[in-house]
Formats: structure tokens, sequence, C-alpha cells
């Protein structure tokens, strides 16, 4: 019987990915995603078609509305940046202590399901500067986590949090994903898609995703308004 693991799964690449390589580490995965007021539902419809797909054994969405905070162009009408790569400073896209909030749910949920195990795939270099994506923070509520639950302090496992991708390139990523049969035409990862679904090609996220894409010698098999800047 394969141990349980929890995978925050939001429907996009880098996630996807982590699901993939938590099923090959030898843990059945439970998928955890979250309706959390972002401002599509593209990438969870995306998470919910794939899960049972790519061998998720549960699949849930948990509904919490960011928008009630604010202080995100996910989460209210700021404009989304387009045609550049945000570099030296957070951007208007980074959700206020989003991560957080994703591992606590996903803390809660290992402790039901008796896993010690959580994946998240975060990523420390090809990625938009957001600070809960640092090595420094998951060491952090690793720690947290052994200390603040029943089964960290009662058990006789602790807690890991895993992030496998935290020193991959986004084309690394890519890589490992197909190398483990994951389907990128089924995930999602623009933050501004147009009313059909299509990506926008110009966003930080799409702008990562096409350049990885490119440096691991591979055409990206989602379809784009627009394939980089204009």
């Amino acid at each position: 019987m394969h141990k349980k693991a929890v995978v925050l799964y939001s429907g996009g690449l880098d996630s996807t990915t982590c699901l993939a390589i938590a099923k090959a580490d030898g843990f059945a995965p439970y998928a955890l995603s979250f309706a959390y007021g972002q401002r599509h539902a593209v990438e969870l419809e995306k998470a919910r078609d794939y899960a049972p797909r790519i061998g998720a054994e549960a699949h849930r969405v948990v509904e919490i509305d960011l928008r009630q905070f604010g202080g995100s162009a996910l989460t209210t009408e700021l404009e989304v940046p387009k045609n550049q790569l945000t570099e030296g400073v957070i951007p208007v896209t980074y959700v206020p202590a989003r991560n957080t909030i994703f591992l606590s749910f996903a803390l809660g949920w290992a402790e039901v399901l008796g896993a010690h195990d959580i994946y998240i795939g975060v990523n420390a270099l090809d990625y938009s500067g957001y600070p809960d994506c640092r090595p420094e923070f998951i060491s952090a509520f690793e720690n947290l986590a052994n200390l603040a639950t029943r089964a960290g302090v009662e058990g006789d496992s602790p807690y890991t949090i895993h992030t496998p991708l935290i020193q991959l390139s986004k084309a690394e990523i890519i890589r490992t994903g197909l190398d483990l049969g994951v389907d990128y035409r089924l995930t999602h990862s623009c933050y501004d898609p147009n009313p059909a679904g299509v990506s926008c090609g110009r966003c930080d996220s799409c702008l990562l995703r096409l350049k990885g894409f490119s440096e691991a010698g591979i055409d990206d098999p989602v379809e784009y308004e627009t394939r980089g800047a204009k």
C-alpha cells in the first residue's frame, strides 16, 4: 500500500509536474486545489479534468474568497502586467500569504489522512519573485507543521514539505514532466486569459512558460493569443 501525500495542485504546469513526481516517488497523491477568488477558473477546470487522469487518489477544491482582502492583480481589478518579466521587485500578481494559506489547508488534510508528506511546486529559479516560493519559507513552514499539529507532536514520523522543482529551471521542469508522461496540453498557466480561456502569451506566467518550452526545444502545445512580448 502506497503512503499518502497531499499535493497542492492548481492545474498549472508546475503543480501538475509536481503531482506526477509525487506519484513517481511512490506516493498515493491526494490533490488539493483552491477557488480563492482568482481572476478566472480556467486553471481549476483543467485541474478537475486532469487530476484523475494523472493518478490522483482524490481531488478536493477548497473555496476561500481572498477577494475580501484584495492586494493582488489576481484577486482585484488591477491590471496584470504584460510584455515584460518582472525582476528585482515583488510583482502585483503576488497574492498576500497565498502559499502560507494553501499549505495550512494541505497540512490540515494531511493530518486527517494520516499523511506526513506534502508536495508543493514552488520554484526559486524561473519564477516571478514571490517571497513564499523561497527555500527559507518552506523550511520555516515545515518546522511550523511539526510544532502546530497533534500528529507532529505525538507522532513518530515528522512532516516533510517536498519541493522537487525548487532548484530546476522551467525547461528542466518541462523535461521532467514529459519523462513522467505529463500531457501539458491539459495544463494552464496564464494569469489573464481571454473569455474563451485562451492564454494571453504576454503575462509573467506565460512568458516564463514559453521561455521554458523554448529552452527545452519543445513546442508548447497550448493555444496563445500571441507568443511572447510584442
